[in-house]
């Protein structure tokens, strides 16, 4: 019984497909590269840990402490503005622009970057086609680059944003091509980019078709007139109402 539960989870229509993923029995001897959890909210972030790893001082300690840096060579331009546009302290938006720019001395982001990123976070995977999706997600003018403003207010949004705009840069990341609407084909590109990126060692072992099992039940929940395709409205209406969706939202932050 309990097993039938756990396989059932792959599929619950949450926002992951699978918010329990579990580690490979240890004596198989295969490490599970798990979303990583520190105790300060900014370091669930894959994003932040990169640039923030960079901003440390050598021999510091590269944890929760990076956020409270106090020595600071690199300023943005109206940092004032991008504070009062954010809700992070000055010190934190110092800290994230230092290994920003430590990392990208031209003050751009690009793909190549976050793949880069994402395949240091989950080497057992393949987390290509995931960065290709989340880099489009930041980059909303579609320049194939991102300014440090842009990231920044991005991650705002992901990890102090409120429940409604949360919900809506998600919806963003799945409407793929950007016309308002997500389509069942959208939905399977980006879970299969889930499933490619946390690698094959989960448990319960995914069968090939899960992403699409997950699709289909997510669009019995969201597409409520049945129309094909799910509208914003739909989606923020019945996400909020979901507790299995709420709870994948906290698992959502850890693969960005």
């Amino acid at each position: 019984m309990q097993r039938a539960k756990e396989v059932m989870k792959a599929s619950d229509g949450s926002l992951l497909g699978d918010p329990g993923h579990t580690p490979l029995n240890k004596k198989e001897g295969i490490k599970w590269q798990r979303p990583r959890f520190t105790r300060k909210a900014l370091m669930r972030c894959c994003l932040v840990k990169w640039i923030l790893s960079s901003a440390a001082p050598q021999g510091s300690d590269s944890s929760d402490s990076e956020l409270e840096l106090s020595t600071v060579r690199h300023q943005p331009e109206g940092l004032d503005q991008l504070q009062a546009q954010t809700k992070f302290t000055k010190k934190e938006l110092q800290s994230l622009y230092r290994g920003f720019k430590n990392e990208c001395p031209t003050g751009l982001v690009d793909e190549d970057t976050f793949k880069l990123i994402y395949s240091q976070f989950f080497p057992q995977g393949d987390a290509t086609t995931y960065a290709h999706f989340l880099f489009n997600a930041f980059d909303a003018d579609g320049n194939g680059a991102i300014h440090f403003e842009d990231f920044v207010v991005g991650l705002s949004i992901l990890l102090r944003g409120t429940v409604h705009e949360k919900l809506k840069w998600a919806f963003n990341l799945y409407d793929i091509n950007k016309d308002g609407y997500i389509t069942k084909e959208e939905m399977l590109a980006i879970m299969k980019s889930i499933y490619d990126m946390m690698g094959r060692h989960t448990y319960p072992i995914l069968r090939e078709d899960a992403p699409l099992e997950h699709v289909e039940r997510f669009f019995q929940k969201m597409d409520r007139n049945q129309d094909g395709v799910v509208t914003i409205d739909e989606f923020l209406e019945t996400c909020q109402k979901d507790e299995n969706i709420m709870s994948s939202m906290q698992l959502f932050e850890n693969v960005i």
